[in-house]
């Protein structure tokens, strides 16, 4: 009894403060009855080594290793966090939320939860969760499957990514592709033209600008690597399959031409059809011109045709030309696009801004695209994401996504431009 009052009667007595330390939390105390669980797997990125699976964090050994998990909050107020996870031994951490952090101590060879503390006043809107190792007892700091938030921060309306049915921790940590619809004319439309420009920090690995896209396929820019980056273009054969090794001869995709250094072949997962690709080091700040043919041919096919110019070269290069079967049409649908097909690079914003669009007829007309919608994918529309954007950027259009943005615009908006006064001045003759 004595050892337990006596620091109490140092500080009643002589003002001394008595700093206690964290404290060991095994049980599911301090949650308000609003309680959620968000799954590691799909909303929680790692600076410094460590493995993120489906089944959460993983390989978490250093203390410099920084775990950020997620959420969206549509209201502010109180903010009540756990930790669902096996210390496999004891272990002290930092939870940081909005420059306030909290120590807590876990100890175990098994899962618990363990409660860390509660936040005041945290703001609505994308709040990073941030998890740091401080000491551990064994050689890792455990495995850490969840996080559970309660509170008056959260609501019906909080949003993350919270289950992993159709595979959608991948999808959730690739985030929301965008799109921009364009309203075209009636008119059979032979040709496509477009410009892209990515502003600089904005060409993050991972990015896939897509400039012009149409019924039957895409056409547009990517960032691969830290040293390589890719022109593409792809048509999808009419054999509906993720298996470009099921499509039966006569309704694969068939290569006419394409430039020396242009690789081309078969492309399989998300469809399946050709894909052509360049190898080619283009830059974020500068503009660049892209121009797709479609062709009908008098035996139900098509032939696509996508042209690149790089200010770098001052001229137009073939990328590839493909035969479509079972395919006579001219250019429907048009569309652009932004997605990230890297999952790892999920918590980085990347935008583009997308301008001159314009169409040209079987009469030789040029008509400018004023009009799009902007629309985004299934991550979106569950509100898995809410990071993303698109519209009016003074008189272009633009894309945005990834990097827990906020606010979000709305999924459906239309969006008009002025209508560009100078046509594309092509030479279709000399065209490669």
């Amino acid at each position: 009894m004595f050892k337990l009052f006596f620091p109490l009667l140092l500080s009643a007595f002589f003002g001394l403060s008595v700093k206690a330390a964290p404290a060991k939390q095994d049980k599911n105390q301090g949650h308000e009855a609003n309680k959620l669980i968000v799954p590691v797997g799909g909303n929680t990125w790692t600076i410094n080594v460590a493995v993120i699976n489906n089944k959460g964090l993983t390989d978490w050994t250093s203390t410099t290793t920084r775990v950020q998990t997620y959420i969206y909050l549509s209201q502010s107020g109180t903010l009540h966090l756990s930790l669902n996870m096996n210390p496999g031994g004891k272990n002290k951490l930092k939870i940081t939320v909005q420059s306030l952090s909290k120590e807590v101590l876990v100890e175990g060879g098994m899962e618990k939860e363990y409660y860390v503390g509660k936040w005041e006043n945290v703001h609505l809107g994308y709040v990073m969760i941030e998890i740091q190792g401080i000491s551990k007892s064994a050689a890792s700091f455990g495995t850490l499957t969840s996080v559970g938030i309660s509170g008056s921060s959260i609501n019906s309306e909080t949003a993350f990514v919270k289950d992993n049915n159709d595979n959608y921790f991948y999808w959730g940590r690739r985030g929301p592709s965008v799109h921009l619809k364009y309203t075209i004319p009636s008119s059979d439309i032979t040709d496509f033209y477009s410009e892209i420009t990515v502003p600089e920090g904005n060409d993050v690995i991972g990015s896939y600008f897509m400039a012009n896209g149409f019924a039957e396929g895409y056409f547009g820019i990517q960032v691969n690597s830290a040293t390589e980056r890719r022109i593409l273009f792809s048509v999808w054969s009419p054999y509906a399959t993720d298996n470009p090794a099921s499509i039966p001869q006569e309704l694969k995709i068939t290569l006419l031409k394409k430039v020396n250094h242009v690789h081309a072949g078969e492309f399989g997962n998300e469809g399946a059809g050709g894909q052509s690709y360049l190898v080619y080091p283009w830059k974020a700040g500068m503009t660049y011109k892209f121009l797709l043919r479609g062709q009908p041919q008098s035996d139900n096919s098509t032939i696509y045709t996508a042209y690149f110019f790089a200010p770098e070269e001052n001229k137009w290069m073939l990328i590839a030309s493909f035969k479509r079967p079972v395919t006579n049409t001219y250019l429907k649908n048009l569309h652009s696009f932004l997605e990230n097909f890297i999952p790892e690079t999920g918590d980085q914003t990347r935008m583009a801004i997308y301008s001159n669009q314009w169409v040209r007829d079987t009469n030789g007309v040029w008509t400018a695209l004023t009009s799009a919608k902007f629309t985004a994918d299934q991550t979106a529309r569950k509100r898995f994401r809410l990071d993303y954007a698109g519209g009016v950027y003074g008189n272009t259009f633009y894309l945005k996504n990834c990097g827990f943005f906020f606010p979000a615009i709305n999924i459906n908006s239309q969006f008009d431009i002025d209508k560009p006064t100078i046509a594309p001045d092509i030479d279709f003759l000399q065209l490669p």
